[in-house]
């Protein structure tokens, strides 16, 4: 498999798509442009970031904005609220549980059900 390849399969912004899988966690793959994801937190779940390309806003509540760029890494704990976002194009790999909700329990345009990330 190939990161490059995988990512350029992506048709849309904000659509995770699952490439693999390790135990329990899946491993995906999204492009974000744009502020779209909703402010969401995982109740039982970490979710973890790898910025592939580009560079990365991540807001989590109550803490000080974060800037990643590509190489970063950041895990986000489970229960924080959380949304990321970015003005230009930007590659992410996320690893997540294979029971994590795209944008936990809150409903937006954007959210995808696990068994639509796997097309």
């Amino acid at each position: 498999m190939n990161l490059k390849d995988e990512f350029s399969s992506l048709g849309n912004y904000f659509s995770p798509r699952i490439i693999g899988e390790v135990n329990d966690q899946y491993i995906k793959v999204v492009k974000i442009k744009g502020q779209e994801v909703p402010w969401h937190n995982h109740e039982n779940e970490d979710e973890l970031f790898y910025v592939v390309k580009g560079t990365l806003l991540m807001e989590i509540e109550n803490q000080p904005d974060l800037i990643l760029k590509k190489g970063d890494l950041f895990v986000v704990k489970k229960g924080k609220n959380h949304r990321v976002s970015s003005k230009k194009e930007c590659l992410i790999m996320l690893i997540e549980s294979k029971t994590t909700e795209h944008t936990g329990k809150i409903t937006s345009a954007i959210t995808k059900s696990i068994e639509d990330q796997f097309c």
